[in-house]
């Protein structure tokens, strides 16, 4: 991954911890503040029914009166020293359920949340009296609001991170698009030049067969300077006998690979459909996969071609019995710049998936491979 892009998602990532854990701080500060508002209250609530139940019929009520009637927020249930249940405010109950059963839930509920608060009541012995009260709306949206903020900033980061990868991934295909067609510009008035010396060798000499070999090598560096002035076009597609199309390709490779390499095109038992492909760009990906099992197999082994029609879609294997790929680099080796040979930029395999995903809306990837015994590429296209 581009270092910007890595950077650009550790800062992001700072960034967000860093709003989170503000946020959490700052929050629990407020959370308790506001806890110990509403604690006060309650005790307040509690006094005020305490001084109105010990007091003469002569004293003036009206404070004691206002803080009670002002309590209008937090849910309390009061209870005497066996803890049976003696009022309750501000707990709405629902019709067609038990009062009693649903209070007493309430109450566990409440003691869970805060300490209840306990008064002692004036009289012959001492009698305490507990309340026990939950927390406010406010209070329970302060405290979960780091939660909300954090899903919040994830959803931004992941949002952003997205996006930047979406504009990486651009980027990068507009440099391969470009690239492809500049090698296309450039090898075309070489290969021009080249056709037009090979047909003078043809005129003077033609049963030559040094000039038919270079005849047909022009005519290759054609069909692959065609092959890259293709790359960021979109393809035209016509639909084609994939057996012909794939035996012409192995036929080719044939004739270049060694003695002890054993082709073998094995088609399905039951007819297989046409499918709708660039041949160019097909025979590129075939291409590359015989290629890239030859590499794996130091001169000798054999390759293997499978195909089979399976509903709507067309499968074909390559496999070989070269060195095999570990299961960890099954997708790595799709990566563009990865290579296990000296030579080469390791882009075969990258410009071939891009080739049958983007311009055949199709799959490819490392079916099966084993270390010592080979591996199994599979193409899926839509037949």
């Amino acid at each position: 991954m581009h270092p910007v892009l890595r950077n650009w998602r550790i800062w992001l990532a700072l960034l967000g911890i860093g709003i989170v854990s503000g946020t959490i701080i700052y929050s629990n500060y407020l959370a308790k503040k506001i806890a110990a508002e509403e604690r006060l209250r309650v005790q307040q609530w509690a006094d005020a029914q305490r001084f109105i139940a010990a007091s003469a019929a002569d004293v003036n009520l009206s404070f004691a009166t206002q803080v009670i009637t002002e309590q209008t927020t937090l849910p309390v249930i009061e209870t005497d020293e066996k803890d049976s249940i003696i009022r309750y405010v501000n707990i709405e109950m629902a019709t067609g359920i038990d009062s009693l059963v649903y209070l007493e839930k309430m109450r566990k509920q409440f003691a869970g949340e805060n300490d209840p608060v306990v008064i002692k009541l004036t009289g012959e012995r001492p009698i305490f009296n507990r309340y026990y009260y939950g927390d406010s709306a406010l209070l329970k949206q302060v405290r979960y609001y780091p939660l909300v903020q954090l899903m919040i900033v994830a959803l931004f980061i992941v949002v952003t991170i997205v996006s930047i990868q979406q504009r990486h991934k651009a980027a990068q295909n507009l440099v391969w698009a470009g690239m492809a067609k500049e090698t296309a510009h450039q090898l075309g008035t070489p290969v021009s030049s080249l056709e037009a010396w090979v047909e003078m060798l043809m005129e003077k000499n033609p049963q030559e067969n040094i000039v038919q070999e270079m005849r047909r090598d022009v005519e290759r560096l054609k069909l692959v300077s065609d092959r890259f002035g293709k790359i960021g076009s979109t393809p035209q597609l016509e639909k084609v006998d994939l057996v012909t199309q794939i035996q012409g390709m192995v036929d080719y490779m044939k004739r270049r690979a060694p003695e002890k390499v054993h082709f073998e095109l094995l088609p399905d038992d039951t007819p297989i459909a046409p499918v709708a492909v660039s041949p160019l760009l097909f025979d590129w990906v075939i291409e590359n996969l015989l290629k890239n099992a030859l590499d794996a197999m130091d001169g000798q082994g054999n390759i293997r071609i499978a195909m089979q029609q399976q509903g709507l879609q067309v499968v074909i294997d390559v496999s070989d019995t070269g060195k095999g790929i570990a299961k960890s680099a099954w997708e790595d080796v799709f990566k563009p710049g990865y290579s296990t040979k000296k030579r080469g930029w390791g882009l075969g395999l990258s410009l071939s998936r891009r080739i049958v995903e983007q311009y055949h809306g199709g799959q490819l990837f490392v079916k099966q491979s084993e270390a010592g015994r080979g591996t199994t590429f599979r193409m899926v296209l839509n037949a």
